[in-house]
């Protein structure tokens, strides 16, 4: 019998392996975790990450970020305005690494994240004592509950609820 079929069906099982490798390499995601990419801007990072989690352009679609950066000037009751140039620059970045309008999460009208329908799907079982605590004070401080979210990684294997 000839070996040509095992070597093709292992040339077959080693190519499909590899693209699966790649396509978790790629997403930066693994089987069962919740990580959105971040690619980095030291602008929006700087900007947006100098009074809370600098929160993944991915968690809301262009024309929610776009409300977002017109209404700089009162942002959720604080005046985080920029100039023009930072403005155009965080505006650019969120809007090329947005969520697809066309995803089965997309809330255009969404302007917090904590309002959209994902997240409270995602945060549902979280008691209102939990968000009260003062080392989580509110559910947008992502980072007292997801130990990877500077990063963009929300996985499940990094949560640490804390009193639980």
């Amino acid at each position: 019998m000839s070996r040509a079929p095992a070597r093709t069906t292992r040339s077959a099982v080693a190519w499909a392996a590899g693209v699966a490798l790649a396509l978790v390499f790629v997403t930066g995601a693994q089987a069962g975790e919740r990580r959105v990419a971040v690619t980095p801007d030291p602008v929006w990072q700087a900007e947006c990450g100098s009074c809370h989690v600098a929160y993944p352009p991915r968690l809301l679609t262009v024309p929610s970020w776009r409300r977002i950066m017109q209404g700089l000037d009162r942002h959720f009751g604080v005046d985080a305005g920029v100039d023009a140039a930072t403005a155009a620059a965080i505006g650019g970045f969120l809007e090329a690494n947005a969520m697809d309008a066309s995803s089965r999460r997309a809330d255009p009208s969404a302007l917090r994240i904590t309002e959209t329908g994902w997240f409270r799907r995602e945060h549902g079982e979280i008691a209102a004592a939990t968000w009260a605590r003062a080392d989580v004070k509110s559910p947008a401080n992502c980072p007292a509950c997801h130990r990877g979210a500077e990063r963009g990684d929300f996985s499940e294997r990094l949560v640490r609820v804390p009193g639980q």
